[in-house]
């Protein structure tokens, strides 16, 4: 049943599509609609997806082109990045953006239908791996990686979440294949089957963990940066579209550009603008999104992402899903260099920006950072009935997550936050005298 269930996850990338779609002149000769592929709710693509699309930057980019055409944008929202790929093998989408693993599919199948694809920029990043996330029900008695051994799971398989899930897996001493019973679903489908019971864990990719743990329908028990393997997410062009438009790639590339100069300079304003967009909640996208998020954006194509996807090919040809792969025929950043110019070079030495806990307070156009996680307990249980969402890193991998979600344990004077429960029991047990406290407990010790 788990082969036939890959076999059909990796099947539905070959399916003949009827959709339109593709980069197309009008009759006229003068009228280019382009395509953009997106996945509204996987909101670390937002800067080459819905945010990009909410301030309008591409086709202000494109009306600058002044090259004798009239550009029209087609935007294309899809749940994964499965079906982008199948409209772009097929000609119809000429410019997606989705996760890495998803992207490694996105080259197999172009080189493989002679459709050849190539990765062009980057939008969001956790150089540990923090944007994947292992959960489980509320009130699960499951606390650690070994408690999943005989259990169901679901995730979608070829995705970074898979991925994720096969590797820490690996590391705790369960075969991926026998060890477990995988679960192969959308999101929405393994939130619904963990919610009634059908699945005892999920391992999702942004923003599900989040958005489930903040609706009080999981807590997380595995954190993707422990790890410590960057995962990411990125933009892919059809290789025909670039070499035939390359001035019109390069007006994408800087709007994205310009989306994730937005993003970083108003990050509450970007998280509503997203929120209104895809109907999640603004406290969601700021998690993952926001000055501290678990992602940190830029276009730059960093050698420690491309080292990364190299080794995610294993676990693809694992799961036979692909065969080898030329990551390196398939990394393409000659775009994103003009796009971006001399300013390249800085973006490829930038860093992710240091962790820190944040206060959302409620009708305030900005957050208020905290030095310590004890700084900010102590502001949130003074201001109880004013708080839209507080953020603390966690205390060892430095993944931002809910204040009111985390595992908090007591060192001395110490309030220490974690993401997970295995974690924060680790720790105690390596620092005698520290313990494992509530969060209410947590906050009467803050104040």
């Amino acid at each position: 049943m788990k082969r036939k269930a890959i076999a059909a996850s990796a099947a539905v990338l070959l399916l003949p599509l009827s959709a339109c779609g593709g980069s197309a002149e009008a009759g006229d000769g003068k009228t280019v609609t382009i395509t953009v592929g997106y996945q509204s709710k996987t909101i670390n693509t937002v800067t080459a997806g819905t945010l990009l699309r909410s301030l309008g930057y591409f086709e202000k980019n494109l009306n600058a082109l002044h090259d004798g055409h009239i550009y029209k944008v087609d935007w294309q929202d899809y749940a994964t990045g499965a079906p982008i790929t199948a409209q772009m093998t097929a000609g119809k989408i000429d410019i997606g953006s989705m996760g890495d693993f998803p992207l490694l599919i996105n080259a197999a199948r172009g080189k493989q239908l002679n459709k050849p694809t190539r990765l062009v920029s980057v939008t969001g990043y956790n150089l540990r791996g923090g944007l994947n996330t292992v959960v489980t029900s509320p009130g699960s008695k499951l606390s650690t990686l070994t408690d999943l051994k005989g259990k169901k799971i679901s995730t979608s398989v070829g995705s970074a979440a898979d991925g994720t899930l096969v590797r820490a897996l690996q590391r705790a001493g369960i075969d991926p294949e026998k060890g477990i019973e995988k679960l192969n679903q959308q999101p929405a489908v393994g939130a619904s089957a963990l919610s009634a019971g059908s699945a005892d864990a999920l391992s999702q990719f942004v923003a599900w963990p989040g958005l489930l743990a903040y609706q009080g329908r999981a807590k997380a028990l595995y954190d993707g940066a422990q790890l410590n393997l960057p995962t990411f997410h990125g933009v892919t062009a059809r290789e025909d579209f670039a070499q035939r438009r390359p001035a019109v790639l390069e007006a994408f590339l800087k709007a994205q550009a310009e989306a994730t100069d937005y993003l970083d300079t108003h990050p509450v304003a970007a998280a509503e603008k997203v929120a209104k967009a895809t109907e999640l909640p603004a406290e969601v996208v700021y998690l993952y999104n926001g000055a501290h998020g678990i992602s940190t954006f830029d276009p730059a194509i960093k050698p420690q992402l491309v080292s990364a996807l190299k080794k995610d090919v294993s676990v693809l040809k694992a799961e036979k899903l692909t065969g080898d792969i030329d990551v390196d025929s398939f990394v393409d950043d000659q775009y994103v260099k003009k796009a971006l110019g001399a300013d390249y070079a800085t973006h490829l030495a930038s860093a992710p920006p240091t962790a820190a806990g944040e206060v959302w307070p409620k009708g305030a156009e900005k957050t208020t950072e905290f030095k310590s996680a004890t700084d900010l307990l102590r502001y949130v249980a003074g201001h109880k009935d004013g708080i839209r969402a507080a953020y603390v890193p966690d205390a060892t991998t430095g993944t931002l997550w809910f204040a009111d979600k985390a595992v908090w344990v007591a060192d001395g004077d110490r309030l220490l936050p974690f993401v997970a429960p295995a974690t924060a029991k680790a720790y105690a047990a390596a620092h005698g005298g520290a313990r494992v406290i509530t969060y209410a407990d947590a906050l009467r010790r803050a104040s």
